[in-house]
């Protein structure tokens, strides 16, 4: 049998904070442009003059189109990176027009609705498509023993990444406040600060990552999207050979639902219903950002103990207790309590997935079965913010209820962990067909 694990190059320390770095750099990305600031930005200012409810729909609407895209693209850009041995060259492209288009969200102003739109479309899936790129290096880098642990080190490196991405965007807009400015003049300059930490950041992983699978004997360059969904297809007629892989990834798309409503829209909420100033919310997501570094580090360490399945099921537990928080919180009080449970159970949550994917993947499968992992996760980015943007819609700009509401994923998806047996998936995993 093959080990998913294996590898024909020694893998070096170097490498492995190369592959961790990439989360460091891409983090400021989720951070700034869709948890912090420019999500509140565009909802506050850009579409402000939609009405009541309908900027917040409008937002999560095309949030949901680039995670369509992602989604239909995934799998089948996952097959073909595996089939022509070309993840490297693949993550260097999607680097790249994501650090393009978030300099080009510069452009973007009060009413330019339209261009506020396609940037984030594109450079939403620049950046998803590098995330399932990255993520599938993971099993060749790392062995059963250490994979939850480096995945772990990858997702706390994320969140110091973001972290840092919200203190260089705090700074300048103290100091843009101190010199007079209004919003609509140092919230683009923010787009630029993460761009460049962005494409700086990750030199390392594009530099030190070495890509080891090679070109498949039967690789057409000819026909390759043609063998890429052929490689895709197969896949799903053998799905009855990764049982637990597709009931984790149908768990994963329930709960992640919640999740990704917490990401998108954590500033808007906090903007909308606890008032909020701009500097105010950048403290709060730099807090969680701490907590959900601490939350990934100790998580990792655990999953590699009792399993990354148990872990999985106590961050659900802790994301229930934050929402109920969260909803009942009128004072800023509670709602920082609800903001550091999240955080810390965002960081294990996220972390604990990852590697799970990664224990059940076959050798030589990494793009495709993360392009799968990608899929699911950008189907859960679609439903939940949706399901968000629709309620607070329904319900004439009421966040309370539509935050509410996400207690429902959290519930299925800790009920669908139940079905899925960890040690046989592994065991599955080591099958070569």
């Amino acid at each position: 049998m093959t080990s998913p694990f294996h590898s024909f190059e020694p893998v070096t320390r170097r490498e492995r904070l190369a592959w961790c770095m990439y989360d460091f750099a891409n983090s400021g990305f989720t951070t700034v442009i869709l948890t912090a600031i420019f999500n509140a930005y565009f909802v506050g200012v850009i579409a402000a003059g939609s009405g009541n409810g309908s900027a917040t729909l409008l937002w999560t609407l095309t949030i949901a189109v680039a995670n369509a895209l992602v989604l239909l693209s995934a799998p089948v850009v996952g097959a073909i990176a595996d089939y022509s041995g070309a993840k490297k060259r693949f993550l260097v492209a999607t680097t790249a027009g994501c650090v393009l288009f978030t300099a080009l969200l510069y452009l973007a102003g009060p009413g330019d609705v339209a261009l506020a739109v396609v940037l984030v479309i594109l450079a939403t899936v620049m950046f998803a498509s590098g995330e399932n790129l990255i993520a599938a290096f993971l099993p060749e880098i790392s062995t059963p023993q250490t994979i939850g642990r480096l995945s772990g080190y990858g997702w706390a490196l994320g969140y110091l990444g973001g972290l840092l991405s919200l203190v260089l965007c705090l700074g300048y807009v103290t100091y843009a406040e101190q010199q007079g400015m209004e919003a609509t003049q140092y919230v683009p300059v923010t787009n630029l600060i993460v761009a460049a930490l962005f494409g700086i950041a990750a030199l390392p992983t594009l530099l030190w990552l070495r890509e080891r699978a090679g070109v498949a004997e039967s690789f057409d360059r000819a026909h390759i999207v043609r063998q890429g969904f052929s490689r895709l297809r197969a896949t799903l007629h053998q799905a009855y050979l990764h049982t637990d892989l597709f009931r984790f990834l149908l768990a994963l798309t329930t709960y992640y639902a919640g999740i990704h409503v917490v990401i998108v829209l954590a500033a808007v909420y906090a903007q909308e219903v606890m008032g909020f100033k701009t500097q105010d919310t950048i403290v709060l997501i730099m807090v969680v950002n701490v907590t959900a570094a601490i939350g990934a580090f100790l998580f990792g360490h655990l999953q590699d103990r009792i399993g990354s399945l148990r872990c999985i099921a106590i961050t659900l537990v802790i994301w229930i207790a934050a929402i109920v928080c969260a909803y009942f919180a009128v004072d800023e009080l509670l709602f920082w309590v609800a903001a550091n449970l999240i955080g810390t159970a965002l960081g294990g949550a996220q972390s604990a997935g990852r590697a799970l994917v990664g224990q059940f993947t076959p050798a030589g499968r990494q793009g495709e079965f993360f392009g799968l992992w990608g899929l699911a996760t950008k189907l859960s980015a679609i439903v939940g913010p949706l399901t968000y943007g629709g309620m607070v819609y329904l319900f004439a700009g009421d966040h309370r209820i539509a935050l509410l509401s996400t207690l429902v994923f959290f519930v299925l998806g800790l009920v669908m962990l139940a079905t899925v047996n960890e040690k046989r998936g592994r065991e599955m995993a080591g099958i070569d067909y």
